[in-house]
């Protein structure tokens, strides 16, 4: 799990809705959406790892799934096979070695040249803001119109802003915003899973790097200030059992409901805060002593560095936001 502060901008806007943040009615809750937060990382890891082998990314903008599909069967030798099952599997398995997002989040690929169906590893929920957000819908002026004239050459439009007032040559636009929402992020890695899809340690180094990173690299006029302002906070699940083969399998099918383990931390805001508008008006621990057998904590925060699994010691400031 993670935490995103956001100031002066819309996370996750809702086309549905003027593209204005998207809130739970009820709290008035602010939402990321699944699909917003896995955009990003997928942006990501086009951008810092291009060229790598097995680093494409199948889900790209402006282009065609069925084409990556295609691609992936023409590098089974199964580019010709659309039904047959071995074609399939071919197809299936190749974009998994292809495309770090079909090893990661899963895909659907029977849309076409049909390579079947992938399910992921990773999963990741709505961010959830911790307190009620404010959508608001501003005014601005755009000084410049963007009126056409058919076949219009360079001197058509010069003529035009010659005939027209200066107060018709300017317009008005909205921005849609929250002035600051806190978002909690939770995630879960199934290790059954990822042995089917072959996401490895180094796909999962790189799913943290792209996670700590993302908002760095995708700053605009409506996502100006979005940053992940906490360590990585990871449950890794290692088993108990003194036999090795059998705390394996403990481990693979983990020691602890993820709910409980998420309990754990507890991010608040300040007692003589009434409206946040920085994470530096919240307070965060984790209850280390409650974290069950079978399974470490660990801490990431350089996107480059290793986890720091660990028994905290007394007194140690190894959890903050910022």
């Amino acid at each position: 799990m993670y935490y995103v502060a956001c100031t002066n901008v819309s996370p996750n806007g809702d086309p549905d809705r003027g593209n204005t943040p998207r809130i739970d009615p009820q709290t008035m809750q602010g939402f990321i959406t699944d699909v917003a937060t896995k955009r990003r990382i997928r942006n990501y890891i086009q951008t810092a790892y291009a060229g790598e082998p097995g680093m494409n990314i199948i889900v790209q903008q402006f282009t065609m799934l069925n084409r990556h599909i295609a691609e992936a069967k023409r590098a089974a030798g199964a580019e010709d096979c659309a039904k047959e099952k071995e074609a399939v599997y071919a197809g299936r398995k190749k974009a998994c070695e292809l495309f770090y997002d079909v090893r990661a989040f899963g895909a659907v690929m029977s849309t076409g040249p049909n390579a079947g169906q992938v399910r992921g590893p990773v999963q990741i929920t709505f961010g959830k803001s911790l307190d009620p957000v404010l959508p608001m819908d501003i005014s601005i002026t755009r000084m410049a119109v963007a009126d056409t004239i058919k076949d219009g050459k360079v001197e058509d439009y010069l003529k035009k802003e010659a005939e027209t007032p200066e107060d018709k040559l300017r317009t008005m636009g909205r921005k849609q915003l929250i002035p600051f929402g806190l978002y909690e992020v939770r995630g879960f890695i199934s290790a059954n899973l990822a042995a089917e899809t072959g996401f490895d340690d180094e796909d999962l180094k790189a799913l943290f790097e792209a996670i700590l990173n993302m908002y760095e690299h995708d700053h605009s006029a409506s996502k100006g200030e979005m940053s992940v302002v906490s360590p990585l906070i990871i449950f890794k699940h290692v088993g108990t059992d003194t036999d090795e083969v059998q705390r394996a399998k403990q481990a693979k099918l983990g020691c602890a409901p993820a709910h409980k383990l998420f309990e754990l931390v507890h991010v608040r805001k300040k007692a003589d805060v009434e409206f946040a508008r920085s994470y530096r008006d919240y307070d965060a621990e984790v209850d280390i002593n409650r974290v069950p057998a079978g399974v470490e904590i660990g801490f990431q925060s350089n996107p480059y560095g290793p986890v720091r699994w660990r028994s905290l010691p007394e007194g140690e400031d190894w959890f903050r936001l910022g």
